[in-house]
């Protein structure tokens, strides 16, 4: 099958809409056939539909470790193995302070974010070596390189994915299994709305909110999009990454480059307004 992930087989997690349905949409027109798991059955059972033959929903919360393990061996049963696993299912707390989350909420966001994921590449694995090796994907965020772009167990918890993707390609890539994670910066998502604690049909109303100040915020003006993390995601599953495990990709349209002023000449330098005063007069 033409494509550059002709052949291949992928499970991603969070595929029922979000970066996630993105991501789903271009490995399948890469050639891909995926098990698309989530816990939005009738979303996810109408992904299948528009896919038949290329697609199998999988009902998976990322907190059930039994799920996922099923999840990943339908990849086998339905399509013969699996190549590519994206862990992208996600969450956010609330935007609340360290005196104020509770202990509940702690263990909410690591048991998706980072328990998730670690336990999906545990059963990942044994799969991916019967086929020779494979890619594993994790989704992390700019909130786990920088304070202030997400609330703060989400932070931790995404600075916790970036590292446990490093980890665990020092582990697996002697057998032929890459791990790396993507950081995305403002993306079109419901998950922003959710970090405000709105119910989820709202929060997808969120999503055009952020794609319109998204690109007034940082150095790229377009807005961040699921596509763009799906590409990211395109390259790193297929064999034009080859060479490329331990690390993480930010995809973010520049926002952590540096404060406001280095890319945006009509605000001030911080410098400027401590020390221009000492500048030499103009005669």
């Amino acid at each position: 099958m033409a494509g550059r992930l002709g052949g291949k087989v992928a499970v991603i997690t969070g595929a029922a809409s979000g970066i996630g349905l993105g991501t789903v949409e271009l490995f399948v027109a890469e050639g891909a056939r995926v098990v698309a798991a989530d816990i939005q059955d009738e979303k996810g059972a109408m992904l299948a539909k528009r896919f038949p033959g290329q697609v199998a929903y999988a009902h998976c919360d990322v907190t059930d470790e039994g799920e996922i393990e099923a999840a990943l061996k339908l990849a086998k049963s339905e399509f013969g193995g699996l190549d590519i696993l994206f862990n992208n299912a996600g969450i956010s707390d609330r935007m609340t302070s360290i005196t104020e989350i509770t202990a509940e909420d702690w263990s909410w966001i690591f048991d998706v974010l980072v328990r998730g994921p670690a336990l999906g590449m545990k059963h990942a694995v044994p799969l991916m070596l019967e086929r020779g090796g494979g890619s594993i994907i994790n989704t992390a965020s700019i909130a786990g390189l920088q304070a202030g772009w997400g609330p703060i167990a989400y932070s931790t918890a995404k600075a916790g994915v970036i590292h446990m993707s490093r980890s665990a390609a020092a582990q697996l890539s002697p057998q032929k299994i890459r791990v790396n994670a993507i950081c995305p910066g403002l993306i079109a998502t419901s998950i922003f709305g959710a970090s405000m604690g709105l119910p989820r049909e709202v929060a997808d109303q969120m999503a055009a909110r952020v794609a319109d100040a998204g690109a007034k915020v940082q150095p790229v003006p377009k807005a961040g999009m699921p596509d763009d993390i799906a590409q990211a995601a395109l390259y790193l599953a297929s064999d034009a990454a080859a060479f490329v495990s331990g690390t993480h990709i930010v995809v973010d349209g520049g926002i952590t480059v540096g404060s406001r002023h280095s890319w945006d000449q009509s605000a001030g330098s911080p410098f400027a307004a401590m020390f221009g005063d000492l500048a030499p007069a103009q005669s």
